[in-house]
């Protein structure tokens, strides 16, 4: 054989024994797209880290390399030798390697060519000459898509993601009045009797949201985020502006007093101030207004150890969920089961953005994570104006805050769990989930004489402009069957007490429940939960307790995968004993959810 032969048998030999992966293949440029660009062409095979003169094919490979040519390495200069090898992997690599000899070929005196090396190289060529098609065809249609990309691309730095809910759904069985002691609730504000309520119309409601992820850095990540909404607010009994063709839960006659939607009847993806500011008691969001909800910057600043500030955050932004059931587009489709009240206090899932918060992310272990923020829903305010100026307080510590942790925990592959703790102060007597209409008002006493005095006479304001402090706990856990049903359940309780009256409340949640993945369709899931909302557990002091039961609430959901960026999902949630009282009929709120997502 002469000198052509040789160097085709050294084209197939370290391709078919070291399995050779040239980096202009199309398997191993989409691998290193998003990483590195590749190296240029190596010219010695010591540039070849792993790579050695006693492997057995080396001689060939160093031929390849430092004859033709024709070879190329991985950006962190490796060959991986030992690396599985593709049909068009083998064509490409063949292609270059011919190319090659093509040019020496074309270069040396055709008398001195043997008739029978050019008749092999014409062979192979013929042999191979499909898949050197189909991948040439495969090239210009990447850098068609490429070109296209580069041409239409609006930044550099930044990824647009959005989600867009859609959603039909209504209530019923509505409150029927005449309980004194239900005063938490929407009423005619003035002090008479609670009114009734009614069942729900059919409602068609949207939330969009539209996320700009940005990296500077390839490691960090500036978070903005916009979102318009339909939902309405109220009825309010004591500031009826906040009022905006009502919610379910108000028109049912189980909002709380004071916006009109804090409540037991709550979705999952409703806001939880829909047309209010709760700093500031301005009108604000509802009517499909575009507001910034998400604005934050998460950093690294160690191996294990990660970094985040924002003005608009929410608790979820730091803390790793670990309910199944949890995602407000895809999860469950009531407020109570999508996540637990431990992680809502304080307005720490308002879906708003309502907090300035600061904190960070400790990735100890694979089985061991710790977080933690501190968070201010006014920060941005200057000036501390009390109740109803700045109900919540002014400027990062003077006023309303919350500092919380999260330990996750994975003692194997198939058991997450969460432990919460939430140190809460609040300038108004609120709890901040919007879980209860005992949200609002949560530690209720009879005012004396001197406190109605510095109220106006108001029993409302009375109760309402207290000052209380909050200690939470709370535990998630997640347990999977196989992989496709998981067990989990959550339990809250929230110690409360008033600072500057002798009285204290205590609020407890719980709930269980099975989720199914891969049901109906490839990537739907489905979910039946069984719990308690919150409700108040006990009281001390001179607070009392007006509730007679405890409420309890049953949901069914199925999420249909129309295709990867649609789903459909039909659900149920039922509530007895709603708002914890045992005269109030039991509730229905039928939904169905469509979700996409882009």
């Amino acid at each position: 054989m002469n000198y052509y032969l040789q160097g085709i048998r050294k084209i197939f030999f370290p391709f078919l024994a070291l399995s050779v992966v040239p980096l202009n293949s199309l398997p191993a440029l989409a691998q290193l797209a998003s990483s590195e660009a590749p190296l240029s062409q190596v010219t010695s095979v010591s540039q070849l880290s792993d790579v050695n003169p006693t492997d057995w094919a080396f001689q060939a490979l160093q031929s390849l390399v430092e004859r033709y040519g024709c070879i190329e390495g991985y950006p962190d200069r490796t060959f991986r030798g030992n690396r599985a090898l593709t049909r068009y992997e083998f064509a490409a690599g063949l292609n270059a390697c011919l190319n090659r000899i093509t040019e020496l070929v074309a270069a040396t005196k055709p008398d001195s060519i043997d008739k029978e090396d050019l008749a092999t190289i014409e062979k192979l060529q013929q042999d191979f000459s499909d898949q050197l098609t189909k991948l040439r065809g495969r090239v210009d249609v990447l850098e068609t898509r490429t070109a296209k990309l580069e041409r239409q691309q609006f930044s550099t730095t930044t990824k647009l993601s959005g989600e867009a809910i859609f959603s039909v759904a209504s209530a019923y069985s509505a409150y029927p009045g005449g309980n004194n002691s239900f005063i938490n609730n929407t009423n005619d504000g003035t002090g008479a009797i609670p009114q009734a309520g009614k069942d729900a119309n059919i409602v068609f409601n949207n939330r969009v949201r539209l996320n700009l992820l940005t990296s500077f850095s390839g490691k960090d990540l500036l978070i903005t985020g916009l979102q318009a909404y339909n939902f309405g607010g109220g009825p309010s009994a004591a500031f009826p502006s906040f009022t905006s063709g009502g919610s379910l839960a108000g028109t049912l006659g189980y909002g709380d007093v004071i916006f009109g939607n804090a409540s037991n009847v709550r979705l999952s993806y409703e806001p939880q101030f829909p047309t209010v500011n709760p700093s500031t008691l301005e009108t604000t969001g509802g009517n499909n207004s575009v507001n910034l909800y998400k604005l934050l910057y998460i950093f690294p600043v160690a191996n294990k150890l990660t970094l985040f500030a924002g003005t608009n955050a929410e608790v979820t932004d730091a803390f790793p969920s670990i309910l199944p059931f949890a995602g407000e587009g895809q999860g469950s489709i009531s407020r109570f089961s999508n996540l637990p009240a431990a992680q809502r206090v304080s307005g720490g899932t308002s879906q708003t953005g309502l907090a300035s918060a600061a904190g960070f992310i400790w990735n100890i272990s694979n089985k061991l994570d710790l977080r933690g923020l501190y968070g201010s829903v006014q920060a941005n305010l200057p000036t501390n104006e009390g109740f109803p100026g700045t109900p919540l307080g002014a400027g990062l510590f003077n006023g309303s805050y919350v500092a919380a942790t999260q330990l996750t925990v994975k003692p194997s592959k198939n058991l997450d769990i969460g432990l919460n703790y939430a140190h809460s102060y609040h300038q108004i007597n609120i709890l901040g989930t919007g879980l209860s209409s005992s949200d609002i008002g949560s530690i209720l006493f009879a005012p004396n004489a001197n406190e109605l005095a510095r109220a106006n006479g108001s029993g409302l304001v009375a109760i309402a402009n207290q000052g209380i402090q909050l200690d939470t706990f709370g535990s998630s856990v997640a347990f999977k069957l196989n992989p496709s049903v998981t067990l989990a359940g959550s339990f809250t309780y929230i110690f409360s007490n008033l600072t500057d009256v002798d009285a204290s409340t205590n609020f407890m949640s719980w709930l269980v429940g099975v989720h199914f993945k891969d049901l109906f369709t490839k990537g739907g899931t489905a979910g039946i939960i069984f719990g308690s909302p919150l409700s108040r557990d006990s009281a001390g002091g001179r607070a009392y307790n007006p509730e007679t039961a405890t409420p309890y609430q049953v949901e069914g959901y199925v999420n249909f995968k129309v295709s990867d960026r649609i789903s459909i999902t039909p659900g149920l949630f039922v509530i007895f004993n709603p708002e914890g009282f045992k005269t109030n009929p039991t509730t229905y709120v039928p939904v169905v959810r469509t979700t996409f997502s882009f």
